[in-house]
Parts: C-alpha cells; sequence; structure tokens
C-alpha cells in the first residue's frame, strides 16, 4: 500500500494567485451549522479558521442564544439565530433551504462544517442525520455530528464528505478501538472503515491519518500544545474552506491537517502552554503564504 506523506506542496495547487476578475463566492461559501444553549465558541472558531484558510464567506447557523454570542465575536461573523436552545425538528426546513440558497448565491462552491457544539440530545442528533440524509453538498462531519452519524453511517455514502474523528470519536463510528495500536494497525483500519462507508476519514492523532478508502495519507505537523479545546474546530473550519473551493475531500483533508499543525507549530513556539485555539487561527496566514 502506497503511504503520501504530507508535505508544503500540497498546498501549491490550492493557493494560486486568484485572476483579476474573481468574484466574490469564486473561493467559496461555508455554512456552519451547530453550537446550542452553552455551546457557542466551536462554530465560532471553525467560521474564523476558514476565513483564514481563504474561504469568501461563512455563515453560521446556530440556535438563538449561540447566533447572537458569536455575532457579537467580529464584525466578520455572520450568523443566523434559529429558535430555541438546541437545533430541533422545526429547523429542519430552514436548514436545508439555507444550504440551497447558498448553493445558488455562490454558484454551486458551498460546503457545510456540521457537529461543534450541536449537542447530543436525542432530537438534535435526529435532525442531524436527516439533514446529511437530503443535502448533496461538501460535507465536514465533526464533533456532535460523529454521534449522530454513528447511529446510521449508510448517511452519507452518495455525497462527498470528511468526517473528523479523534480516537474516541472514531471508536463511537466504527467500533473500532485504535488508541492503542502501531501506525501500521491504525492505517489499515482507517483505509477499511473509510472503504466501508465510502468517505473521507481524517484520525487526528500525533500523526494524522486520511484516508479515502483507496490511498492513503500522514500528516506529521502539530504539537502536543494543541491538543486542547478549539483546535480541532479549527481543522473542521479549514476543512470546510477547503471544500468549498472545490478541492476534493482527500486532498482537503490532507491540506487542512498540514495547515492546522503547521499553524499550531508556530503557535506553541510563542505561547507554549498558554497557546489557544484563536492563536492558532492567527498563524494560518503564515501557512498559507
Amino acid at each position: 500500500m502506497n503511504v503520501i506523506q504530507i508535505t508544503k506542496s500540497i498546498l501549491n495547487d490550492i493557493y494560486q494567485p486568484r485572476p483579476a476578475d474573481s468574484r466574490k463566492y469564486d473561493y467559496g461559501l461555508l455554512l456552519v451549522i451547530g453550537g446550542s444553549e452553552f455551546y457557542s465558541g466551536s462554530p465560532a472558531l471553525s467560521a474564523m479558521a476558514a476565513f483564514r484558510a481563504g474561504v469568501d464567506m461563512v455563515r453560521i447557523v446556530a440556535p438563538k442564544r449561540a447566533a447572537d454570542i458569536i455575532a457579537s465575536f467580529s464584525p466578520n461573523l455572520a450568523a443566523y439565530p434559529l429558535s430555541g436552545s438546541h437545533l430541533n425538528k422545526e429547523h429542519l426546513t430552514n436548514l436545508i433551504s439555507m444550504t440551497e440558497s447558498a448553493k445558488t448565491v455562490s454558484r454551486g462552491k458551498t460546503a457545510v462544517v456540521i457537529g461543534g457544539g450541536a449537542g447530543r440530545t436525542e432530537e438534535t442528533q435526529g435532525v442531524i442525520l436527516e439533514y446529511l440524509s437530503q443535502v448533496s453538498v461538501p460535507v465536514v462531519i465533526d464533533a456532535d455530528a460523529i454521534h449522530a452519524l454513528s447511529k446510521k453511517p449508510e448517511t452519507i455514502s452518495d455525497q462527498p464528505s470528511l468526517i473528523t474523528p479523534h480516537t474516541y470519536e472514531f471508536f463511537i463510528l466504527t467500533g473500532k478501538e485504535v488508541y492503542k495500536l502501531s501506525d501500521e494497525e491504525k492505517i489499515k483500519i482507517v483505509r477499511s472503515e473509510a472503504a466501508r462507508l465510502n468517505t473521507t476519514i481524517l484520525l487526528k492523532g500525533k500523526i494524522d491519518i486520511i484516508s479515502n478508502g483507496k490511498e492513503v495519507a500522514l500528516n506529521k505537523t502539530g504539537s502536543p500544545y494543541i491538543a486542547k479545546g478549539g483546535c480541532g474546530d479549527t481543522l473542521a473550519g479549514i476543512a470546510g474552506a477547503l471544500l468549498a473551493r472545490g478541492v476534493k475531500p482527500f486532498e482537503a483533508g490532507q491540506a487542512a491537517a498540514f495547515i492546522n499543525g503547521k499553524a499550531g507549530e508556530l503557535a506553541a513556539k510563542k505561547l507554549k502552554d498558554s497557546l489557544t485555539a484563536t492563536d492558532l487561527i492567527e498563524e494560518i496566514s503564515k501557512v498559507i503564504e
């Protein structure tokens, strides 16, 4: 099995100089769906990282309290408030229509990041599953959306998707405990599960393993100082930005892992234990320049 070692060259084709006649949305419109009454940071971090990774626009869709908080973070963030404290059945039609509207306005350059901070109530998990079954845009499935998908993994078999689990979420999704296995064993299992689910999996770890079920790539950028809250949300946002501009899930997973890890390295050199996810976001521009 050929295993790709990811280097900065993965970014060369993605980040070409923009033509003089470029229009808004040529490089993507990203929807970030998530958040709940108690969790507002996750969608915001994904959105901010996506902007730094080059997407032209981000729309955050979240329950009202989370959306209102997010909108106050930065004038760059457009947050659409949904009624209630969590994603519920009443929101489904709205979510789907907003996704279709995004496809239209962006001339097809749209992707979705879903799951961060959404919560694991039965109703919310059901809404996430139903949403995934009805949309056709590329989607990054992260955090609580991975828990939802575990109940019916075949939901995403017909659409371009990237799942971004850490080892416990991978266990929830697949039933495979890989935490204590060798890298070689992890690689085989990730590839096998990606093939079974007809998706691309980015297993986060000291070495990130990315597979579309056929090919495998390894990312070795990163730092132990980014093993903290929010740095997975930034990865999801970067991956979403890349999908929105038309990068295929396997390549997007590789590039996102490289960018997030390298930005984490740069931030860790300065801050070590004091590093936060927003510090990582500020270093993204240096990685893609």
